[in-house]
């Protein structure tokens, strides 16, 4: 049978168990089919690049499937019917990905950076604590406040 990679997107007000119970839907028609479902993989709730049916986030799930052509038919034509799912595609591959996807891996490695604090909130860099530094005396080689420079021998 071929291997299909599915992805696909929930509104962003439904609850994390009502898009489980759209999964184990979407498993059921595959498993009725003849086909399984090899791997599951929750992304959580991410920004659309755009607006999608007046949404701009949504529930990303990913599903690794072996089935026929006719049991993804089925799944797509009643993701098509239901109001939940915004978006979905799947993709036909010669092999599934064992492990985790680029996605989570991505999520890891981001937690990873949070937990060693060389970054802040918003993803910069955190130089820390420079503590006192002598950054020597000031500068008099400056223009004065009414414009006239001051050469640095004068002052």
């Amino acid at each position: 049978m071929p291997f299909y990679e599915h992805v696909f997107l929930a509104r962003q007000d439904v609850t994390s168990q009502q898009v489980e119970a759209l999964v184990e839907q979407y498993k059921g028609v595959i498993e009725a089919n003849g086909g399984s479902v090899q791997k599951t993989e929750m992304w959580g709730i991410k920004s659309l690049a755009f607006r999608i049916k007046k949404n701009r986030k949504a529930h990303f799930t990913l599903l690794n499937i072996d089935a026929p052509p006719a049991a993804v038919a089925e799944m797509e034509r009643q993701m098509r019917i239901s109001e939940d799912v915004i978006r979905f595609l799947t993709l036909r591959v010669e092999a599934l990905e064992e492990g985790q996807s680029v996605m989570l891996q991505k999520r890891d490695r981001d937690d990873r950076r949070d937990r060693d604090g060389r970054f802040d909130r918003d993803g910069r860099f955190d130089r820390g604590d420079r503590g006192d530094r002598d950054r020597g005396p000031p500068r008099r080689d400056r223009v004065t406040a009414d414009g006239d420079d001051v050469p640095s021998e004068e002052v």
